[in-house]
């Protein structure tokens, strides 16, 4: 293919080098000219491992031109590839002056050029950039419109300085977020031969989870990091203690956890993290980010009360009550906490849990709920549909097919459902069914 690559910095020089090694005329744009002539000497503008002999080689093959003209770049190309710098500004927001200006320049070019073309962001751009605000510019001075006369689509990258030449060659995936078939079948054509999966989404969710991936790892390190700080303190190997926990490849490196829902809660989870942190205070070590959990799902369990109060009603049933479904342990379930804080403002409450009979509470979990919610017995009821018909509103905190099933079956379409656990048959319920974050 002929293809045009705006920004020769790591991710736009590498992608350079690695698609002309690969066999395709390549055209690098840049508003540097000492980059430019740097690649037409076969030398690379950036320190990155392989790519000194990778641009020589690139360069003597002839399948490589370099222009500041962004205009007869897009005229001279099918697809072009948009990877210039997104930086902070002092304010912490992104700077996207370049690619504002690179937008107007697209757009002008595609203004004098009848073939369909292709224009992928790889640029980290903040969710909604490329639809919000670049379209709007390529239309204006182009005079076209994008998925008829040329195609805007968003493909994150995911290149680490020190790797990147491997990490081209061999990437976790390949994500294209776009609205229209045409720029994933080029796409597909053109990095369909990468070992690895090659998926379409749409242009907000891959912009979107660029940041997630980055703020992922930015995570993983310093939970890395606070570890250590924290076995430091208290005369422990902080590799071997990673070490342990990444042989979990079950629950620890792995999709658990990773799913949108409620608050968490139970036995475990909150009183080891008040001891984590109490330990951490003890020795005198600061671990902000481990620190800041239980206040962040305190948070979260705030969104759900004041979804529920936003609503105006009074009568709400709460359709589960253990922190976790095919339990009975009612132990700092958010779902308590949650139905704690709205009899204290009055509301009459309707429960039903399949798997809580008070006569079957033991011990902690017992004391448990008598200090929380003393009186439960008289809100506990044995049947679902009878909770769901006395309720204006409906707390979703347990899955399974008989919940989805009677909500399907008694709901009305003057209630309200507050879903908790992202039902699977929304469409089939008749109330209004609202998520906590989706």
């Amino acid at each position: 293919m002929k293809i045009s690559i705006f920004g020769l910095g790591y991710v736009g020089a590498v992608s350079l080098a690695c698609l002309s090694r690969d066999g395709h005329d390549v055209i690098g744009v840049d508003i540097d000219r000492t980059k430019l002539d740097l690649i037409m000497a076969g030398k690379t503008p950036v320190v990155e491992e392989g790519m000194v002999d990778l641009m020589q080689r690139v360069a003597d093959s002839g399948q490589v031109t370099v222009t500041t003209d962004a205009q007869q770049a897009v005229r001279d190309s099918e697809i072009s590839l948009v990877c210039v710098g997104t930086p902070s500004a002092a304010n912490g927001s992104q700077d996207q002056g370049a690619i504002l200006r690179l937008a107007a320049e697209i757009g002008r070019a595609l203004a004098a050029k009848d073939a369909p073309h292709v224009v992928v962001f790889r640029s980290t751009l903040v969710p909604g950039t490329v639809e919000d605000v670049l379209r709007p510019i390529v239309e204006e001075h182009s005079g076209k419109k994008d998925g008829v006369d040329f195609h805007l689509c968003f493909q994150p990258e995911f290149l680490r300085e020190g790797s990147s030449i491997r990490d081209y060659d061999k990437p976790p995936f390949t994500i294209v977020g776009a609205n229209h078939a045409f720029p994933v079948e080029r796409l597909q054509a053109l990095f369909g031969g990468l070992p690895c999966k090659f998926i379409q989404t749409t242009v907000r969710s891959a912009e979107m989870m660029k940041y997630c991936c980055n703020n992922f790892h930015a995570l993983k390190i310093t939970f890395a990091n606070e570890t250590a700080r924290l076995c430091e303190a208290l005369g422990v190997d902080p590799f071997e203690v990673m070490d342990l926990v990444c042989q979990d490849t079950q629950l620890n490196i792995s999709k658990a956890y990773l799913k949108p829902g409620f608050a968490f809660g139970g036995s475990c989870l909150p009183k080891d993290l008040r001891a984590t942190t109490y330990l951490a205070k003890k020795h005198d070590v600061e671990i902000p980010m481990l620190a800041g959990i239980l206040p962040s799902n305190r948070n979260h369990l705030d969104v759900a009360l004041q979804k529920l109060l936003d609503t105006g009603k009074r009568k709400i049933g709460f359709i589960g009550l253990s922190f976790k479904t095919g339990t009975d342990d009612l132990r700092e379930s958010p779902l308590v906490t949650l139905a704690e804080q709205l009899i204290g403002k009055g509301m009459q409450l309707a429960i039903y849990d399949p798997e809580v009979h008070l006569a079957r509470l033991l011990g902690a979990n017992r004391s448990f709920i008598q200090k929380h919610l003393p009186h439960i017995g008289d809100m506990l009821q044995a049947d679902i549909s009878a909770v769901i018909e006395q309720s204006e509103v409906l707390v979703v905190g347990l899955t399974g097919a008989e919940v989805s099933g009677a909500l399907a079956t008694h709901c009305r379409g003057d209630q309200t459902v507050l879903d908790l656990v992202n039902l699977q048959n929304r469409g089939a319920i008749r109330a209004r069914v609202t998520g906590l974050c989706w």
